[in-house]
């Protein structure tokens, strides 16, 4: 119990931070949020654990633009560094725009942070601004679990997501470098991605959906394919090919229904007034799934 309040302590305490640094503002109003201080910008460093990587050339040229004729609106968060030294814990885009625009100066709020602290606070800032690719998200997730401890319920409750969406996220990184490499260059989505991280080649798969422009929905039906083909049902329905490919239009329909409810692929079997129904699933998150709308929770 006294851990469960700390976790949500500090779920509000980092949504209190990122607040701070997160209101809208246009650049005709004044900044929100004072600043503790202007420090000169060649003082201040990003963070190597920032799990942002990429940032688009032509949104810090934006950015710069408009810094250039009305300042930096909102302060960059850091945390103090060696003497006169500070990291960026949010605010790193800003940071590398006004390095373009050729600021002297920056104006920072300064907070003691540990880095386990600056990290999430990192993660959440990204997240909430949408500014994180699936990688880089999925990524960000990953380090926090391996260097401090986090479970996945854990750190669903600190940033303000799902168990599941987490588990999903992490899944992006099972995939083979080049289908994440072309998830990071924004060539699939995450949609695509999770569809086809557990098939049998994800690579060609990537390739394909990338090259005809295909929906997610087409991707999960690609997917769905490729499982069909590479697993074979047991103890189920013993027909021939031939003869279960012969299923009546209505129980057709029925399938592709649930399929569509579910996500998943479903297969009805009639024996006589009763039958069988099965539902695919490839990891234990989809299983979880299942369980919990079976369960109705």
């Amino acid at each position: 119990m006294v851990e469960d309040v700390s976790k949500k302590r500090l779920g509000r305490g980092l949504a209190a931070l990122i607040g701070e640094i997160d209101q809208p503002a246009s650049a005709q109003t004044a900044p929100t949020v004072s600043a503790d201080r202007f420090v000169p910008i060649e003082h201040v460093s990003r963070n190597p654990r920032n799990p942002r990587r990429s940032f688009d050339p032509a949104d810090l040229e934006d950015l710069s633009r408009s810094i250039r004729q009305h300042g930096i609106v909102q302060p960059v968060m850091v945390r103090t560094g060696d003497v006169g030294r500070y990291e960026i814990i949010a605010g790193e885009r800003r940071w590398r725009a006004a390095q373009m625009a050729g600021l002297v100066e920056i104006p920072v709020i300064v907070r003691d942070v540990d880095d386990k602290t600056a990290l999430e606070i990192a993660i959440v800032e990204n997240v909430q601004r949408a500014d994180l690719n699936a990688l880089e998200e999925a990524q960000g997730y990953e380090q926090l679990i391996a260097q401090y401890g986090y479970t996945q319920n854990d750190l669903g409750e600190v940033i303000g997501k799902s168990r599941s969406h987490v588990a999903n996220s992490l899944r992006l990184l099972k995939l083979p470098d080049e289908v994440r490499n072309m998830l990071a260059e924004g060539a699939l989505s995450a949609g695509h991605a999770r569809a086809i991280v557990s098939t049998s080649d994800p690579i060609g798969l990537a390739k394909l959906i990338a090259d005809r422009g295909l929906s997610v929905r087409d991707a999960e039906r690609l997917a769905q394919k490729d499982a069909d083909q590479s697993s074979k049902p047991q103890g189920l329905d013993t027909k021939p090919a031939s003869q279960s490919a012969t299923k009546d239009a209505d129980t057709v329909a029925l399938e592709r229904s649930l399929s569509d409810v579910l996500g998943l692929n479903v297969a009805l079997v009639h024996k006589g007034q009763g039958g069988q129904i099965r539902i695919d699933y490839k990891s234990l998150e989809q299983l979880d799934e299942i369980c919990r709308l079976l369960g109705g929770k």
